[in-house]
């Protein structure tokens, strides 16, 4: 990433494509390929070159295989599925519709998958075309990508080498003195995009050259592509419709990172989206920010957890045992307690129905924070639902002044995770399906 100092000269740019580039065939040096179509290449002149083919020169193209296959085989997480189309992230971090997976411009029955390093790619074909021709070129290597909220495709950056990625503008102003505070262009991504104008679908010509504009060449061949791939933690769109449910696992270790309480807030508006009996609303969040409020509460329900115990006749040890359970609580920086109040619920004559009504209640209160849990893990927070405080409802209600009808039910211990969720059995949904 370069930082911008001062306005660019003005400049003129041409654009054309490099003519005469046969079929590539597994093996071929690409750098050599271009050297002889284009053999008056200048130094600074910056070279787009269509993934597809360093893919062939590399032995990426795979035969006797089915595109889904394929597309499995190169996902490392699908982000969204609709119909046939999926859109996935690839093992590079590049999320794109069918993770790169290409049965266009190849034989019948082959597919072309994406080059194993994009970025080592675009510094082998610098590298050669430099040995061959004895000049410094950038080489941006591209593919073709859709875009959330805009129909159509453009191509853009996958590997980068002599061309700066990024301009930083951050901290100059504008013309009226406004700070300049996000603006990050994402040079290599236009320039790809230029190229593709003269490279075209179906013209046969996978190589564009851009000429005047050297300034943002490199002597080295520089970071990669790295810098315009967004972190998953920056990314606010990093889940899609497909795995949102799943970004929910119980955290057990926690940062000492302070949490924002507007992040538990909107996981609140999530968790009251949810369905409730008779257009009720029995949820109720207590959020317990203050730290002396949570060890005040922690405190109390373990002398009441161990005075149960002890009453049950267990023994020292399986009680410590039992307590440390809890510990999870305490590792947390913020807690929330969920519970339940059965406003708006219905009185019948006999006990059974009595029963089931409640039943009810308990079952859109879980529904509320599952959604809770689910939009913690979407906003970046994770979470450990511990059944802890239905054992010592009264404890919980006195310690936290709240009202006899709310029925505490559990506790979510919530925090920036420390460490990964820990692995656990695969689960088959026809295990747990009776078709009838």
């Amino acid at each position: 990433m370069r930082r911008v100092r001062e306005e660019r000269p003005e400049a003129r740019v041409e654009i054309f494509p490099a003519p005469g580039i046969p079929e590539v065939q597994e093996g071929d040096d690409i750098g050599e390929l271009i050297a002889t179509a284009v053999p008056d290449l200048r130094a600074g002149d910056i070279l787009v070159v269509t993934s597809k083919i360093s893919s062939k020169a590399e032995g990426r193209v795979r035969r006797g295989v089915s595109r889904n296959e394929a597309i499995t085989a190169e996902t490392q997480r699908v982000v969204a599925r609709r119909g046939e189309t999926v859109i996935a992230q690839t093992t590079h971090g590049f999320v794109m519709a069918a993770a790169g997976v290409d049965a266009s411009n190849t034989e019948p029955g082959t597919v072309v998958l994406l080059p194993v390093d994009p970025d080592a790619s675009a510094v082998a074909i610098r590298r050669s075309i430099r040995e061959r021709l004895g000049v410094p070129v950038g080489v941006i290597i591209s593919d073709t990508f859709g875009r959330p909220w805009r129909n159509g495709q453009t191509d853009l950056a996958i590997g980068v080498a002599g061309v700066t990625p990024a301009l930083d503008y951050r901290g100059l102003s504008d013309d009226h003195g406004n700070a300049l505070e996000v603006t990050l262009t994402a040079v290599a991504d236009e320039f790809a995009a230029a190229g593709d104008l003269v490279k075209g679908k179906l013209a046969q010509t996978p190589v564009a050259v851009i000429r005047g504009m050297a300034e943002y060449t490199t002597e080295e061949d520089g970071p990669g592509i790295r810098e315009l791939v967004r972190q998953s933690e920056e990314d606010m769109f990093r889940y899609g419709s497909r795995d949102v449910v799943f970004t929910r696992r119980t955290i057990r270790e926690f940062s000492d990172e302070p949490v924002d309480g507007a992040k538990v807030r909107r996981a609140v508006d999530a968790a009251i989206a949810a369905p409730a009996p008779h257009h009720t609303t029995p949820w109720r969040f207590v959020l317990l920010e203050s730290a002396e409020i949570r060890e005040k509460l922690l405190d109390a329900m373990r002398e009441a957890w161990i005075a149960d115990l002890r009453g049950d006749g267990f023994s020292e040890e399986s009680i410590t045992r039992r307590v440390k359970r809890g510990d999870v609580l305490r590792a947390a920086p913020y807690l929330a307690v969920p519970c339940l109040v059965m406003d708006g619920s219905h009185t019948y004559r006999d006990d059974r129905r009595n029963a089931a009504e409640r039943e009810m209640f308990v079952v859109a209160t879980g529904a509320g924070v599952q959604n809770f849990l689910v939009q913690l893990a979407v906003e970046g927070l994770g979470s450990a639902w511990v059944s802890s405080t239905m054992f010592c409802r009264e404890v919980v209600r006195e310690v936290l002044d709240l009202p006899p009808a709310w029925d505490p039910m559990g506790a979510v211990a919530i925090g920036r995770p420390a460490a990964p969720p820990r692995d656990r059995a695969p689960r088959n949904a026809a295990d747990f399906i009776v078709t009838r």
